[in-house]
Formats: structure tokens, C-alpha cells, sequence
């Protein structure tokens, strides 16, 4: 695996392999930076965000968003050894001031009631995980989010996620069996 762009691009990052771990492909990757960058319902300035990494796995998401010139990003991974292989991209790019590495469950560090604000919250639940439609909703009732804001979530395609009375989606783009939603928070 790599970064795809910005200062970092073509540099490898490591990666796990795991049957509980996905790594977000490459061209998933560059699609929903586009969208950030290009669409006309979003109104964020990647460069100045802060973004919060949901099940981050190894981090491909926020390591690219890093790469791209963001301010902040906090990784949230209960896996150890995932967060592990994280931490030593971290140290190995030469970007861990930028970021911030939290192993801990979601709902836990959901739960801590940070007063902390994010621009863009990325989600990457493991596939069969409907409890992260739970933790979307403390998101949304702790404030996690400023008022300019998206919340991008990877999913498996043929999921059917009830986001009533929590998200509004805006895009959503299917990429094999993936697909990705990208949404703001109801209010």
C-alpha cells in the first residue's frame, strides 16, 4: 500500500494482514477526496480540518488526509496489533505530530465526551458491525462535529443502513462491494 498524493504520495505504508482489517483501496481513496475537494453540496477545506478516524484499522484514511495538508487527525482503533502497524506509519512518514492514536473502543472513547470538534469524521466499521450506528448517534448528541462539517462512512454495498433522525446522506458511491456515504449530521 502507498499514499496516493500530497506530500507524501508514493511513499509505502505498512499494512496488517488480517481477516478483521480491510484497508480502504486506493481508488475508493482518491474518489472520496475528490468529492471533499470537487462537489458542490460540501463546503470543506481539507487543509484546515481536523478529522476524527473511526475504526481506523491501520489509518490508509487519515495517513492520506495527513499527506494532503490536514491540521489534526485522531485515530480511534481497539485493535492493538492494528493500532500498533498505525503507530509505526506514524513514525516511519515522520507525521506523528500530526496525529494522535487512541486504542480504545469507539463507544468508550465516544463515551469520554471530549470537547474537541471535528470537520470530518470517517467511519470504517467492520462490515457486519451494526453498532456503529449507535455510536453515529452519540457523535451526533455529544457535538463531536462543528457546524461546517461531513461524515464520510465505508460500508458493505448490499448493507440497507437506517440513518433516520441521525444523518442526512448526500453522495453515496458504490465501488464494487463497497460503498461509500457521505453525510451531515441532522440537526
Amino acid at each position: 500500500m502507498r499514499i496516493i498524493s500530497g506530500k507524501l504520495k508514493g511513499k509505502k505504508i505498512l499494512f496488517l494482514k488480517s481477516s478483521t482489517t480491510r484497508p480502504l483501496k486506493d481508488s475508493v481513496k482518491e474518489s472520496i477526496f475528490n468529492i471533499i475537494s470537487h462537489s458542490n453540496l460540501l463546503n470543506i477545506n481539507l487543509t484546515s480540518s481536523s478529522i476524527l478516524d473511526l475504526y481506523s484499522g491501520i489509518g490508509s484514511f487519515g495517513l492520506e488526509c495527513v499527506s494532503r495538508g490536514v491540521k489534526e487527525v485522531i485515530f480511534v482503533e481497539k485493535n492493538k496489533a492494528a493500532a500498533e502497524v498505525l503507530i509505526s506509519n506514524l513514525v516511519k512518514l515522520k507525521i506523528n505530530n500530526n496525529a494522535k492514536v487512541i486504542v480504545n473502543d469507539v463507544k468508550q472513547f465516544l463515551n469520554s465526551k471530549n470537547s474537541k470538534k471535528f470537520d470530518i469524521i470517517f467511519l470504517d466499521p467492520p462490515y457486519k458491525d451494526d453498532d456503529y450506528l449507535q455510536n453515529l448517534d452519540l457523535i451526533k448528541q455529544y457535538k463531536y462535529f462543528k457546524k461546517n462539517h461531513v461524515v464520510i462512512i465505508h460500508r458493505e454495498r448490499i448493507t440497507n443502513d437506517d440513518f433516520k433522525g441521525i444523518l442526512e446522506p448526500v453522495i453515496t458511491k458504490h465501488y464494487g462491494r463497497s460503498k461509500i456515504i457521505i453525510g451531515r449530521f441532522s440537526l
